[in-house]
């Protein structure tokens, strides 16, 4: 892909903190997040970064780095194998975690 043809990626965890919790918010942050995923499997570096206080971008990248791991050990063992339940018990650790340091709810479950 084009350099030209990249979207960079910026989330700014304290503007997300301002907006009004409601559906389309949720759908918007989970979209946002959805083609972070995808891009972390399926296409070279994302070209964008994260803005907030350090412990809630740390939270993030815990969060976020815990959902890869989930959809990589769901692909390699299937759902219902004891390493994916592991792998979802730690990935919602972080998301609660991540929701608690930030203020804001994590889009997928």
């Amino acid at each position: 892909m084009p350099a030209d043809d990249l979207v960079k990626i910026e989330i700014d965890l304290e503007e997300l903190k301002k907006n009004e919790l409601n559906e389309s918010f949720l759908m918007m942050f989970g979209t946002i997040l959805k083609g972070v995923v995808k891009r972390m499997f399926d296409l070279p570096a994302i070209d964008g970064y994260i803005k907030g206080k350090p412990e809630d971008v740390k939270a993030f990248a815990k969060a976020i780095g815990n959902e890869k791991k989930y959809i990589e050990v769901a692909k390699k063992h299937g759902l219902n194998d004891p390493k994916t339940y592991r792998q979802k018990s730690v990935l919602q650790k972080a998301t609660k975690a991540f929701e608690k340091a930030t203020g804001i709810k994590w889009p997928f479950k």
